[in-house]
């Protein structure tokens, strides 16, 4: 018999392949070999059962993204990368059928994400960005909230256009694209020559 966590986990890499409102119930139940009352025993509707995968996966993305802080604390921009990279590793698990589901069946669930994703953003990375500003790794004239609506918070817009470009580029040509090169741009000339080899 598997826990709840094995079950959530389960249930997501479902709903993030096929999509959150075309994969069901009665399928998911099927799949794991249990009926759909064990299922509606524990969640009251197939949107809990959405939101509470979600949440744990976020969960541990966050945990993941933190821990990642902690290692590169010393280098501000480095851990921004680090944590951009794990965001594109987590995204890249998540087909454009699934978001759009989210938004359209499960506004409450969608809403849940993009709090988590601005929210991360917004504290954690903008904290980082102005701490390498105040450490003089970034340049002082920028301005680090416009950049984080600018090119953090849009990123999973540009990255499922009509052409999810997760099928198209690896993970490290996407982080080089749209977060390392930006990031050098920010950059104050003695930090790139001390730390340009590690962009």
């Amino acid at each position: 018999m598997i826990n709840k966590d094995q079950f959530l986990e389960f249930a997501l890499s479902k709903f993030t392949q096929f999509g959150s409102k075309r994969f069901t119930l009665d399928e998911l139940a099927n799949e794991m070999g249990i009926s759909k009352k064990t299922i509606y025993e524990n969640f009251t509707n197939k949107e809990a059962v959405v939101q509470e995968s979600l949440v744990l996966y976020l969960n541990k993305v966050r945990s993941k993204m933190n821990e990642s802080v902690e290692r590169e604390k010393s280098n501000p921009i480095l851990a921004v990368i680090a944590v951009c990279r794990i965001g594109l590793d987590s995204l890249k698990n998540f087909s454009p059928a699934f978001l759009f589901g989210l938004r359209k069946y499960y506004p409450k669930v969608d809403t849940y994400f993009n709090h988590f994703r601005t929210d991360y953003i917004h504290t954690t990375v903008r904290g980082l960005l102005l701490r390498a500003q105040e450490l003089g790794h970034i340049k002082k004239d920028i301005n680090i909230n416009l950049i984080c609506q600018l090119y953090l918070e849009r990123l999973h817009l540009l990255i499922f256009t009509e052409e999810n470009l997760f099928e198209k580029f690896s993970i490290d040509e996407l982080l080089d694209n749209f977060i390392a090169h930006n990031l050098r741009g920010l950059a104050t000339i003695s930090y790139l020559e001390k730390n340009d080899h590690l962009l």
